[in-house]
């Protein structure tokens, strides 16, 4: 239960420039040496959380996409846990 507000909090608090430097992770850039879809797509968000809009345009342009449909699930992930939470406790 506590990893969905640890997570969120730990990315807010890390620099927002902390995944911009470093080797690539991406499967497709290391093996291909081509880019993906999703390449960058950390970076964006990281700058996204931190209100820097261009930068994360910049690193990906779906994170304006991708993000939204990701808080979506995180929320719902997270409401369906508390709900379950609170119906073993009432079942206790």
């Amino acid at each position: 239960m506590g990893v969905f507000i640890f997570v969120p909090l730990v990315l807010l608090l890390m620099p927002a420039d902390q995944f911009d430097e470093g080797p690539p992770l991406c499967m497709s850039v290391i093996l291909f040496k081509q880019e993906c879809y999703a390449c960058g797509l950390t970076r964006a968000v990281q700058h996204l959380i931190h209100f820097q809009f261009e930068e994360a345009l910049y690193y990906n342009p779906l994170v304006f996409v991708v993000f939204p449909l990701l808080a979506f699930l995180w929320a719902k992930w997270f409401i369906t846990d508390v709900k379950k939470i609170h119906q073993i406790r009432q079942d206790s």
